[in-house]
């Protein structure tokens, strides 16, 4: 079957009108941004919904843009930003290159170009690119719905395979991320070919203070680790986390925050590997995902990360 099910369909003309008819048409409504995801499963007959609210129009939640936030600064992300509006932003490559760095390798062009940065995260794919990034930056959700807005931590916004806190008649907004000095970021990836979903891929991002010795005696003062595609509870390694923070950035250190990574990973075999290679590469990826982060958080040109 390649022909979905019959529904109705209506244009959202703002947030409030998007939740407005969320609530009216209740859990048999769904909403499309890009449609990467929903409309094959729609055309496959996996979901039918009653109702589709298209939010293409909703260019408020389009933006990207640095705000105060009390004493620091953020990065906020609008849950409607293209994929290819984020790969290309530079406010976005100067403050937290890992999603550059993973935008580069989400799927093509043409995906890039419709795809949106809100419809990755509540498709909540456990191979997805973004929420990895996400978790490790440590950034909040803003959900929007009949009785305002909740913030909700990124890291407790999947609760499983295709499963996320946002309620029927709630909408993802917004992804805010706080920006703080001496930090630095990267995010690798293996997959079988350009644009694949990922055997397993890493990211890192460092905040440093640095020593007396030049950059060589830094230390971690915070510490995000992103695993996708390797079963990572919420997406993170919190135990190769925990170990770096207060440490120096060094390479022994790295090693030893890779073999955590991996052994606190649960992957699963299927037709891009094994379990054991995909626990493997979890560790491989953060120890090098590790070094170019120091290496960008300390200025140090590329190629220079060990």
């Amino acid at each position: 079957m390649q022909v979905p099910a019959q529904f109705e369909y209506q244009r959202a003309g703002s947030v409030a009108d998007a939740i407005a008819l969320l609530t009216r048409h209740g859990p048999e409504s769904r909403v499309v941004a890009g449609g990467h995801s929903l409309i094959p499963m729609m055309k496959l007959r996996l979901a039918q919904p009653e109702m589709l609210i298209d939010i293409n129009g909703l260019d408020e939640l389009a933006q990207i843009r640095i705000e105060a936030a009390g004493d620091d600064t953020e990065l906020r992300i609008g849950a409607m930003v293209r994929h290819a509006q984020l790969l290309a932003s530079p406010l976005v490559a100067e403050h937290f290159p890992v999603f550059t760095d993973a935008e580069r390798v989400i799927a093509d062009p043409v995906v890039r170009n419709r795809g949106t940065v809100g419809g990755s995260l509540c498709q909540a794919d456990p191979s997805e690119d973004l929420a990895a990034a996400f978790a490790a930056v440590r950034a909040v959700a803003v959900i929007t719905g009949v009785d305002g807005e909740r913030i909700v931590p990124v890291r407790d916004f999947h609760t499983g395979p295709y499963q996320t806190v946002v309620g029927d008649a709630e909408l993802l907004t917004e992804l805010r991320v706080p920006i703080r000095p001496g930090g630095g970021s990267c995010y690798l990836k293996v997959e079988r070919r350009v644009g694949d979903w990922p055997v397993a891929a890493a990211c890192a991002v460092l905040r440093l203070e640095a020593g007396t010795g030049g950059g060589t005696d830094a230390t971690i003062t915070e510490a995000g680790i992103g695993l996708t595609a390797v079963g990572a509870e919420h997406f993170v390694a919190a135990q190769a986390e925990d170990y770096l923070r207060g440490g120096p950035a060094a390479e022994e250190r790295f090693v030893e925050a890779g073999r955590l990574a991996a052994e606190h990973c649960h992957p699963t075999a299927d037709q891009r590997g094994p379990a054991d290679y995909k626990r493997h590469l979890a560790g491989e990826l953060t120890v090098r995902a590790l070094r170019t982060a120091t290496a960008r958080a300390l200025g140090r040109p590329a190629g220079q990360e060990a």
